[in-house]
């Protein structure tokens, strides 16, 4: 019986040290991730809904914070995209690169102005381009999708990348599209120089 006790000892023990160290480290590496308080619901308030195009709303672009940035990482970069949009390719409703690998957020606000970004970031263009809805290129631009229409689903996407400056590392003028932009992020172009992604969908429909 002393024997038994020693063993069954010696298996809980082990056990026990399983359940705190055992598993590949991929379970033990934090998982980095991205969240809106602002879009807590899984919709978008009236407040952060384009002001034109036959919608009234605030365009406020709405806060956002992340965690976990990956080790190694020199720069964050957010693009947001409606594949539901009728164009048939979707829609780039905001993008903004070079943010430093510190930031750990995005006040509301922050994409209405050159100005309110992140030191060392800017706005990338969206497919709202000249047309003076977001107030000027680069600024956030809310979910407006046609009327009748199912909710869109708006895809906020971040890139925790192993380089400084996304549009120098891939080629890119600084004036490119967000498509262009969204196609240097990905394999075809920086591939590799990705480090982690983030991502989540808040739908809108009206």
């Amino acid at each position: 019986m002393k024997h038994k006790s020693v063993l069954l000892t010696s298996v809980l023990a082990v056990s026990a040290a399983c359940v705190s160290g055992c598993g590949s480290s991929e379970a033990q590496t934090p998982v980095f991730t991205l969240s809106s308080p602002d879009l807590a619901s899984g919709t978008f308030a009236t407040k952060f809904i384009l002001n034109g195009f036959g919608c009234t709303g605030g365009n406020v672009s709405p806060a956002l914070q992340w965690s976990n940035i990956p080790a190694g990482t020199q720069s964050i970069s957010l693009q947001v995209y409606d594949p539901d949009a009728p164009s048939g390719s979707g829609f780039w409703h905001w993008a903004v690169y070079d943010m430093p690998a510190t930031t750990t957020g995005l006040a509301q606000g922050a994409g209405n102005s050159p100005a309110t970004l992140p030191a060392g970031a800017y706005g990338g263009n969206t497919d709202f381009l000249d047309t003076g809805a977001t107030g000027a290129n680069g600024n956030y631009g809310g979910p407006c999708p046609p009327a009748g229409d199912a909710p869109h689903h708006y895809i906020f996407t971040l890139y925790a990348l192993d380089v400084p400056q996304l549009a120098a590392a891939a080629s890119l003028p600084k004036t490119g599209t967000a498509g262009l932009y969204g196609f240097g992020l990905g394999r075809a172009g920086l591939g590799a120089h990705v480090l982690a992604k983030a991502t989540f969908t808040a739908t809108y429909g009206r």
